[in-house]
């Protein structure tokens, strides 16, 4: 199934991106299509959201944390409220 997207653009721009897909040989949606599956496949990146700079210490931490984390390592239980993490943690 697919869906219609529509949105409104820069007409100078849009009459360039189109001139340079026809340039290579491919229609304009084909490349839409292709920029969206790449953003959603995390191959497209924007920039928008800075990306975390630690120092060599904070690096190797938070990446010692997340190798346990994905192990299933030094991980408390879920708790359905706070009086059970109280407990758990006086415990």
């Amino acid at each position: 199934m697919t869906t219609q997207v529509i949105f409104k653009i820069d007409k100078k721009l849009k009459d360039k991106a189109m001139a340079k897909a026809q340039h290579e040989g491919i229609a304009f949606a084909s490349i839409l299509k292709l920029a969206t599956k790449a953003f959603v496949d995390g191959d497209l990146n924007l920039g928008l959201i800075g990306s975390e700079k630690f120092n060599a210490t904070t690096g190797r931490e938070v990446a010692n944390a997340q190798k346990d984390i994905s192990q299933g390592k030094n991980l408390s239980s879920s708790f359905s409220s706070a009086r059970e993490a109280i407990k758990f943690l006086k415990a």
